[in-house]
Formats: C-alpha cells, structure tokens, sequence
C-alpha cells in the first residue's frame, strides 16, 4: 500500500508569511537593544522561534537544504565575537567590555549611532540561535 503525503500547502505558504514577520521583528529587536528593551538574547530567540516555524511546517530534509548552517559552529563563532568585542577595548588600555559610541553620517541613513554593544549583541545572538536551534533539533531527530 502506497503512503500519501498530506498536501500542506496552506500551512507551508501561511508560514512563509509569519516567518518572514517574526525575522523582520527579530532584527529589529536586535538593533533596538542597545537603547531600548531587546538586544542580541531576544533577538536570537526570535529568530530561533522563525527558523523553528519553518522546521514545523516543512520536512527536515527541505529546510536542511535552504538553510545549510551548522548550528554549533554558529555558537563558536558568536562566542569569539563576545570575546574578542570585550578583549578590543582591553588592547586599547580600557576594562574590558567598556562602551564606545559615536554618530556617523551615512549617505542614505544620514546620522547614525554606532556602538561597540552591536558586535557584543552580534556575538550574543549567533549563541542563542545556535544553541536553541541545537537543542531543540537534537531533540527532534532522536529517533529511539
């Protein structure tokens, strides 16, 4: 006897749609987090709750093959960039993980604020997506 597949279309194209608010919510949390509520963790859980939509609404197999990311080397690289945001401003005499910002002008944006709590928050966000996707998908492929 043949074993049909369900048809989800419905379901594959609805979470497109919400997958692609929760990553547009998410990266504004991310850049918001410095001044405001948010930041790298929140973000990174965001994002990790839409790559996690998709996961529910198509087969491991597809996603796996659209998103080809290696989720623990997701965590060493956010790590380093964690690290060595802190061990920067050590190598120019301050404590580590000391604040610098300075406003920028950018053809397009006009002024902009940039702050070293960007590639902290970067770092902070790589390790929470990779290690809650991590988790989670070791959870989803035991098999026994």
């Amino acid at each position: 006897m043949k074993q049909m597949r369900p048809n989800d279309m419905m379901l594959q194209v609805s979470m497109r749609l919400i997958t692609l608010i929760i990553f547009a919510f998410s990266f504004y949390l991310f850049l918001a987090g410095h001044n405001n509520p948010g930041g790298g963790f929140i973000g990174g859980l965001m994002t990790a709750s839409a790559i996690l939509v998709l996961y529910l609404a198509f087969d491991m197999k597809t996603i796996k093959k659209a998103i080809p990311f290696n989720f623990t080397t997701m965590i060493g690289v956010g790590l380093l960039f964690a690290v060595f945001t802190g061990v920067a401003s050590m190598l120019f005499g301050f404590p580590f993980l000391k604040h610098f910002f300075d406003y920028f002008q950018f053809p397009i944006f006009g002024e902009v604020e940039l702050t070293t709590a960007l590639p902290f928050d970067l770092g902070v966000y790589l390790v929470v997506v990779g290690a809650a996707l991590t988790i989670i998908l070791a959870i989803a492929e035991d098999d026994k």
